[in-house]
């Protein structure tokens, strides 16, 4: 009989654990691997801060911060060009290196932890001049901008913008009417982009 609760006690005890999600004694199976936490078709670029996963492989794990030239450094495989690649791509690539000489099977998972900052500068006739960081993988038009540098002066001339952006390694200038992208509902919106510097003009009296 004291055999018998003995059994009885030990599968209340696995069941209990079973239900709280314990793993009992014994308990080899495999845990699930974690969820990549970035888009797949995220376009890595630099100075953003990654952490790479190697899943059962706690010592690969890398957290690095993508240089101006593109390449990292990750452990067994050495330099891998993954800027301008798509978090897929650059997951394939590291899981191709190591599943070629060190691993079977290899699963990689690559997050964002802080994205690149992305800035623009507004100078001139606005209330706060100054460089300022686009909000997180959020896009800005030029009437936004000017909101955010606090709006025009007084002094200013909404109808003398310039933007200056450099493209395919050439300075371009942009010479935008703000009032008439203020007031026209037929205008299409000026979007900033990362590095732009916006100067707003002074009337002439």
């Amino acid at each position: 009989m004291k055999k018998s609760l003995t059994v009885l006690g030990l599968v209340l005890h696995l069941f209990g654990a079973h239900v709280r999600g314990e793993s009992p004694p014994g308990d080899r199976s495999v845990p699930v691997a974690p969820p990549v936490k970035t888009a797949a078709s995220h376009l890595l670029a630099p100075d953003e801060l990654i952490e790479i996963k190697v899943f059962q492989e706690p010592e690969l794990t890398t957290s690095t911060r993508i240089p101006s030239d593109g390449r990292i450094n990750f452990p067994l495989i050495g330099d891998v060009a993954i800027a301008g690649k798509s978090v897929q791509q650059a997951t394939q690539m590291i899981q191709d290196r190591l599943g070629a000489r060190f691993l079977v099977n290899p699963q990689v998972s690559i997050a964002i932890i802080e994205p690149a900052k992305r800035l623009f500068t507004v100078l001139g006739q606005v209330q706060r001049p100054g460089t300022y960081r686009f909000p997180d993988r959020q896009s800005l038009d030029l009437m936004q901008v000017i909101g955010i540098a606090g709006g025009y002066t007084r002094l200013a001339d909404a109808g003398k913008i310039t933007v200056k952006r450099h493209v395919g390694g050439k300075e371009t200038v942009f010479r935008i009417n703000g009032k008439q992208l203020a007031t026209d509902q037929k205008s299409s919106p000026f979007m900033v982009a990362d590095g732009d510097l916006i100067s707003i003009g002074e009337r002439l009296f």
